[in-house]
C-alpha cells in the first residue's frame, strides 16, 4: 500500500488536501478533506485496465459550487425529513429546509461542506484517513453540539472500510452516511443502465409524492422494485411501473434484514468491464438511487445526464425523527453513534 498527501486547493483560507492510497492490485482512491469527499477510484477491470468507477467534480471548485453530494459525507441528517420538522423532549426545532418545503441530507451548509482536520496515515498494508469535524449547536436548525470522526480504510483486497462515531451535548437526532456515485464501466458518457443490482432486501418504506415516508412497509415481491436477485437496472425501468412516476427510476428505501458482514447486503456488476461492487453495513437500510436527476451537471470529464450513476447509501430510513414505528436515530449526551459501511471492488464473471 501506497499512501501520499497532495494539496487540493484551499477554501474559506483553509488548505484542502487529497489523500491518495494505491494498492499492489492496482487499485487507486483518492479522498479530500473537503466534504470528506471520495474523489476517485480507480479500477481494473478484467484486461486489468484501470478507469475511474466514480462520478464527481473536475476540483474543488467544482466541489464548492452546488452538486448532488457526489461522493460525500453527508449529514448531520442524510435523506428527507418532513416539512423540516421534528419535536424532541416537548420542543419543536425548524430545520432549513433546502428541498422545499424539506429538509434534504443536513441543509444548506451540511457535513458535505466542511472542511475536516484530517490525519493520514499507512500501517502495515492499510492506508487510513481519519477525519474530526464538529457542529454547532441549532447548525442548519438541528440541537446539539455534535463531534464527528470518520475513519477512511483502505486494502489491499479492495475494501474502503468506513467508520462513523459522534457524540453530542444535547439530545438531537443522527444519520450518516456516503454519496458516492457508480458508474462501473469506467466509461465517460455512459450510463449505468446495462448494470446487474441486487439488493438484500424484500420490502421498501413507502413514500408520497415527496418521497416523504407514509410509516408504511411495503413488500417488492412481484413489483419493478424487487431487486432480491440480480436484475439489470435498464430493464427494471422499461417497465414503466407506477413505482418509478414520481422519482423516474429508483429512488427507494430498502429495508434491511438483521445481517451479519460476511454477507454483501447489496452488489451490482458491470458485464461489460467484470467489475463489481459489493456493499456490507451494520445500518438498517440502503437506498438506492439511480441518478435520475443529474439534469447535465458538470462534472470531471464534461456534464452529465441522467442515468450517469448510481448509489447505494446506507442509511437509517427517511424521517425517522418523525416516525415512531421506524428505528430510532436518536442520539443522547453520554451515548456514542457508531455504524460502519464497507464498498468492495473487484473483478469477477459474475455478479
Amino acid at each position: 500500500m501506497k499512501l501520499s498527501v497532495q494539496e487540493f486547493d484551499s477554501a474559506g483560507g483553509a488548505n484542502v488536501a487529497l489523500i491518495v492510497m494505491q494498492s499492489k492490485g492496482g487499485q487507486e482512491v483518492q479522498i479530500t478533506n473537503y466534504g470528506g469527499i471520495i474523489h476517485k477510484w480507480l479500477v481494473p477491470d478484467r484486461k486489468g485496465v484501470a478507469e475511474d468507477v466514480l462520478l464527481g467534480c473536475r476540483d474543488l471548485a467544482g466541489y464548492r459550487l452546488r452538486h448532488p453530494y457526489f461522493g460525500a459525507i453527508v449529514g448531520r441528517y442524510a435523506n428527507r425529513i418532513a416539512y423540516g420538522k421534528f419535536t424532541l423532549d416537548g420542543v419543536e426545532y425548524q430545520l432549513n429546509t433546502n428541498l422545499p418545503p424539506h429538509h434534504l441530507h443536513g441543509g444548506n451548509e451540511g457535513l458535505d461542506r466542511k472542511v475536516w482536520q484530517y490525519d493520514a496515515r499507512k500501517e502495515n498494508d492499510l492506508g487510513i484517513l481519519t477525519l474530526t469535524t464538529e457542529s454547532p449547536h441549532m447548525e442548519e436548525g438541528f440541537p446539539g453540539s455534535l463531534r464527528i470522526k470518520v475513519h477512511y480504510t483502505f486494502d489491499e483486497a479492495g475494501n474502503l472500510h468506513i467508520e462513523y462515531e459522534a457524540r453530542t451535548d444535547r439530545a438531537t437526532h443522527i444519520n450518516l452516511t456516503n454519496h458516492c456515485y457508480f458508474n462501473l464501466s469506467g466509461v465517460i458518457g455512459s450510463t449505468i443502465l446495462d448494470h446487474e443490482v441486487r439488493i438484500l432486501s424484500d420490502s421498501v418504506t413507502e413514500s408520497d409524492t415527496d418521497l416523504i415516508p407514509i410509516g408504511k412497509i411495503s413488500p417488492v415481491a412481484g413489483t419493478a422494485l424487487d431487486v432480491s436477485h440480480a436484475r439489470i437496472i435498464g430493464e427494471c425501468l422499461k417497465s414503466g411501473a407506477d413505482c418509478f412516476n414520481v422519482a423516474h427510476g429508483f429512488d427507494h428505501n430498502y429495508v434491511l434484514p438483521e445481517h451479519k458482514f460476511e454477507t454483501p447486503v447489496a452488489s451490482a456488476y458491470h458485464p461489460g468491464s467484470g467489475r463489481r461492487l459489493q456493499v456490507y453495513t451494520d445500518q438498517p437500510a440502503i437506498q438506492f438511487y439511480t441518478g435520475n436527476w443529474l439534469n447535465g451537471v458538470q462534472g470531471k470529464y464534461g456534464s452529465y445526464h441522467d442515468y450517469a450513476g448510481f448509489c447505494l447509501e446506507t442509511q437509517h430510513f427517511p424521517d425517522s425523527p418523525n416516525q415512531p414505528g421506524f428505528p430510532s436515530t436518536l442520539l443522547r449526551p453520554g451515548d456514542v453513534f457508531k455504524s460502519k459501511t464497507i464498498y468492495r471492488m473487484d473483478v469477477s464473471e459474475t455478479m
